[in-house]
């Protein structure tokens, strides 16, 4: 009984004293906040960058990239993009004749100008893609009604289709809609010589670049920016056939074709984070700044805390408390003030998360690039107590070890 009175006690004069001083308890709890969302916002950027990429690879429908090496730019060159994968065409159909591939498509992007009215021109990424099947999203209008016949087994004799999908943030930028026409070209005068009929409005190619974009025929794109001598691609996307390991074909084309490198879709990912080193660095040491300064605000937040009630703490001893009560006061104060900012800070950190969202979409057209997993949420939670336990208790034994007569000065 003698114990559960005393923790009683301990439990009584704690919140007392939180209670006494409303305003230190309130800045108390909104510095741990702060602390926990620098560690579940920098925390959410960083698993919403990696996660984000691995769905876009998934829902991309393919298995396997072949690539002819990183693609380059070139500035002062039409299109800008030097795609280093030659005769795609011709490599894509040499895959595509082996029993463990369904289907290998060649990819190219080019920078483009596009205009409404051949007068003014925006500058968009140019997609040259079959833009048919089940791995596109057709929101508005359809998919080709076309294939493309303009390549016409390497002659680029066929007629050109001139059909062009776009997605919602080309729509909006040009104000058109399906049915409209578009002048596309990898100059100006290219363009002005070839309009194209929007047949369709996709989110899938702007999705996976992250930009708007104007999807067109392979061999059109080639055409309207000056590459088919070469028949240039960025890539080929492959499916293999049901039951068969994506690895497995992946090694053995490679070994059909030294030249290009072939990826499954989490390799593929593997190496267009490498190319961000830089940023994934600094990305990552921020995450780890973000943890260190929520850990020293906390544990900094309750000293000062503590502090500021020495000269209670030592009327407490004058009056015969024992050490271990005093640091029983300030360990519940630690705890109470550690929960409250940590709840408060996990649940500001689900509104600031949509809202950074909502931003990240509207300026790199990806969603959901923050992410705050439930083991996140509680990471959180998890510095905030116990780095306010440690910081009040070492401040707590401090206050504890001086003598009455110099807390009250």
């Amino acid at each position: 009984m003698r114990v559960i009175s005393r923790l009683r006690a301990i439990v009584g004069i704690a919140l007392s004293q939180l209670q006494h001083n409303r305003m230190r308890t309130l800045l108390a709890v909104i510095g741990v906040a702060l602390a926990v969302l620098s560690v579940t916002l920098l925390g959410g950027v960083g698993l919403g960058v990696v996660e984000t990429g691995e769905e876009q690879f998934d829902a991309s429908g393919r298995d396997l990239w072949v690539t002819g090496g990183p693609v380059q730019i070139s500035p002062g060159t039409v299109g800008s993009f030097e795609n280093t994968l030659v005769d795609a065409h011709s490599v894509a159909e040499s895959i595509e004749e082996r029993e463990d591939v369904r289907i290998a498509v060649p990819m190219a992007f080019q920078t483009v100008y596009v205009s409404t009215n051949g007068d003014d021109w925006e500058t968009l990424v140019g997609v040259g893609a079959p833009a048919r099947g089940p791995s596109v999203q057709i929101t508005n209008g359809t998919e080709f009604k076309h294939q493309d016949v303009h390549y016409a087994n390497g002659t680029y004799s066929g007629p050109m289709t001139h059909e062009v999908i776009i997605d919602t943030r080309t729509a909006k930028l040009l104000d058109v809609s399906v049915g409209d026409s578009i002048y596309v070209g990898g100059t100006i005068s290219s363009a002005r010589a070839n309009q194209f009929e929007i047949v369709g409005v996709s989110p899938t190619f702007s999705r996976f670049l992250g930009t708007a974009s104007v999807t067109v025929h392979l061999s059109e794109l080639q055409e309207v920016t000056g590459t088919t001598a070469t028949d240039r691609a960025s890539l080929i996307t492959v499916s293999v056939a049901d039951g068969t390991s994506p690895a497995a074909v992946a090694t053995e084309i490679e070994s059909s074709h030294p030249s290009y490198d072939v990826r499954t879709n989490r390799e593929q990912l593997t190496a267009t984070l490498e190319r961000q080193a830089v940023l994934l660095a600094s990305g990552g040491s921020l995450v780890v700044v973000g943890v260190l300064a929520g850990i020293t605000l906390t544990a900094n937040l309750m000293v000062s805390v503590v502090y500021q009630q020495r000269r209670e703490f030592a009327a407490l001893k004058a009056l015969g408390s024992r050490t271990s009560t005093l640091i029983g006061v300030v360990v519940v104060q630690a705890f109470v003030l550690g929960t409250l900012g940590g709840v408060v800070g996990v649940a500001a950190t689900l509104p600031l998360v949509e809202l950074l969202n909502v931003v990240a979409n509207a300026i790199v057209g990806f969603e959901d690039v923050v992410r705050t997993p439930q083991w996140l949420l509680g990471a959180g939670v998890a510095i905030a107590i116990p780095i306010s336990l440690v910081g009040s208790g070492l401040a707590g034994w401090q206050i504890a070890s001086l003598s009455p007569e110099d807390g009250l000065r």
